[in-house]
């Protein structure tokens, strides 16, 4: 029996099937040149992967600054130089589920579980000789009962009241008051609360005396005579704090007369439950439920949400209806607890510090922990609920700035820059590329001499030059609007020496005399008959010099003369990588930049090359 005969596959009818036994001439016939380019390109291997990862490098970096926005006034002191990292939220095993008590540092948390055991996690290093992890082996041995973390330092206390401090030590943090130095068994103070701040530290007794103690310069730490012994609570901002008084008042313990934070609103003079304090912001809650928060409110620390059946006030003063039964301070929001167990945040969410997971909603939270830029909720079944910063995927620079939102937004940009720069130099290539190659002659001569004058012009040194002479005087987007023009302008040259050269050949063709012979004008010769000819080695010639734009332009950053900072662009943010502190020590500022950067221009070039055997008859095997 005769065997049946297979029908071709989907894409062996769409782009022909290269094993099939086909004559020639009917192959030929059959496919379009435009079909059998395509073909060839779809079979380039090189070329499918390099266009397969360029259009993922272009998605990540023209969809990502919607879900990475970035602010180009951002920078935090807190978040230098911290090396790729992304659990600062990630509890230990033996933590999670027996937690007694939480603190949250800059870029580290630490806590201690029920059974006095003390544990730290995220990134601890303080410097090249100091990390948190490297806890006092009497630390280790106490029953630790509370712990406070700052900036640079960690405080904890025992059960006996003893007090250990470890980490920065440089500015006194370690300079504990004699008083609070005897442990409770010696005949010392009784400690109930301890905390710390950004060079400084604190501790109330239950006689209602509070002490401080740390960078003594750079923070307000006296107590007023009149405060002591009336001590309920204690709040530190980065370097002042508040105090709740035993008869319900608020006030400002410190001896400067004029801060912002020495203004306490008249409300919170009586009937005060509970303090907090961010780093620029202080808080009270009123046993009716409001929340007054003031000071320097710059980063939304006084948008208190409302919620149904809120009755807003005046003066950053909101009554809940589910009342607040503790506040809780980070460096830019607050958390509180209501005393339906559930958990409200706001201010500053640039990582996402007040964004709530739902599993908190209706879990029936029984105590919050936040600071700096994280949250933890334990709940009734001693479940921990966490949110805020993570950490930093690639790293952060030397102002704080995360590197991943950079390199998207930066991407963007220069991208942008070399796709503008190719359009420009592209139309005018092809234009006077067009005229020199059809009319030839004077014409001819004419527009090379131009070209030649262009592509004389040393482009380095003149776009130096010109970026010295403007300084300063026009905006970032101007700037870079500048970059493209000059960079479109002065590259030009090359684009029309290749059309001319191939007009030149096709120019000489039947149809050229054909469409000259019925009188069609001789622009639409040019550009409606012989240009689409010669459109397949124009893209070949785009492709390559918009990788080639893009380098361009990234020197120009790196060299200083591009687009200035803060405005990112993965040229100015291999800037810093030039001296050997950078390349050594974070080396994260320069690889992820210089390595998306590369991929992304190989994928071009692979891209490029695959359209110009694409284009080639002599590539196409049979």
């Amino acid at each position: 029996m005769e065997e049946k005969k297979r029908k071709p596959s989907f894409l062996a009818r769409l782009f022909g099937n290269r094993n099939t036994q086909t004559d020639i001439l009917m192959e030929e016939h059959i496919q379009s040149p435009g079909r059998m380019m395509l073909s060839n390109f779809l079979h380039n291997k090189l070329g499918m992967f390099g266009l397969i990862v360029f259009l993922l490098i272009f998605a990540f970096v023209f969809i990502g600054p919607y879900l990475f926005q970035i602010d180009l006034g951002e920078s935090d002191n807190t978040q230098i130089h911290v090396p790729p990292i992304n659990d600062m939220l990630t509890l230990p095993e033996g933590l999670d589920g027996n937690v007694q008590d939480i603190a949250a540092g800059a870029t580290f948390g630490v806590g201690c579980d029920k059974d006095g055991h003390i544990y730290i996690w995220g990134y601890t290093k303080i410097t090249d000789t100091i990390d948190l992890r490297n806890i006092p082996e009497e630390v280790l041995e106490a029953h630790i009962v509370s712990v406070a973390a700052g900036y640079d330092h960690v405080v904890a206390l025992d059960e006996n009241g003893q007090i250990y401090v470890w980490g920065n030590k440089r500015l006194g943090q370690d300079r504990i008051p004699q008083d609070l130095r005897v442990s409770r068994t010696k005949g010392g103070k009784n400690i109930i609360q301890i905390e710390a701040g950004y060079q400084c530290s604190g501790a109330l007794t239950d006689e209602g005396e509070v002490y401080f103690w740390g960078n003594t310069n750079m923070c307000d730490l006296d107590v007023k005579k009149e405060y002591r012994g009336r001590v309920v609570k204690f709040a530190i901002a980065t370097y002042h704090y508040c105090l709740l008084l035993d008869d319900g008042s608020v006030v400002y313990g410190g001896l400067e007369k004029t801060n912002a934070f020495n203004r306490i609103p008249e409300a919170l003079s009586s009937d005060v439950v509970d303090i907090a304090a961010t780093g620029d912001t202080m808080a009270g809650v009123k046993s009716d439920g409001t929340i007054i928060v003031w000071g320097n409110v710059a980063r939304h620390e006084g948008e208190i949400p409302e919620r149904e059946g809120t009755a807003s006030a005046e003066d950053d003063e909101v009554v809940m209806t589910a009342k607040p039964l503790e506040i809780y301070g980070g460096r830019y929001h607050y958390t509180a607890l209501m005393e339906n167990g559930d958990v409200v945040s706001w201010g500053d969410n640039a990582h996402h510090q007040t964004t709530i997971p739902d599993s908190v909603h209706g879990a029936q939270i029984e105590t919050v922990f936040a600071g700096f830029y994280q949250n933890y909720a334990i709940d009734v079944n001693g479940e921990v609920h966490t949110w805020g910063l993570k950490g930093h995927p690639l790293g952060t620079d030397d102002l704080g700035r995360d590197i991943l939102t950079r390199i998207i937004n930066g991407g963007q940009t220069t991208m942008t820059v070399g796709f503008v720069a190719v359009v420009i130099s592209i139309i005018i290539g092809v234009i006077m590329g067009g005229i020199a190659g059809y009319f030839g002659g004077k014409v001819d001569m004419l527009v090379m001499r131009i070209s030649e004058i262009f592509g004389a012009i040393p482009f380095l040194p003149f776009a130096m030059l010109l970026s010295a002479i403007i300084g300063t005087r026009i905006d970032v987007s101007m700037r870079m609007y500048l970059i493209m023009v000059v960079l479109g302008v002065l590259t030009w040259p090359a684009t029309c020496r290749l059309i001319r050269a191939q007009i030149l050949a096709e120019r000489e063709k039947e149809f050229v005399t054909a469409a000259q012979a019925m009188g069609v004008r001789e622009g639409a010769i040019i550009f409606r008959h012989i240009l689409p000819n010669v459109l397949n080695v124009l893209l070949v010639e785009a492709t390559l010099e918009f990788a080639t734009c893009m380098l361009t332009e990234s020197t120009l950053s790196y060299l200083g003369f591009g687009i200035p900072l803060p405005a990112p662009t993965w040229g100015n943010m291999l800037s810093g990588a030039n001296n050997s502190i950078v390349i050594q020590q974070y080396w994260w500022r320069w690889v992820f930049p210089s390595l998306i950067f590369g991929v992304c221009t190989i994928c071009i070039n692979l891209i490029g090359d695959a359209i110009r055997d694409a284009v080639d008859p002599k590539s196409i095997g049979r």
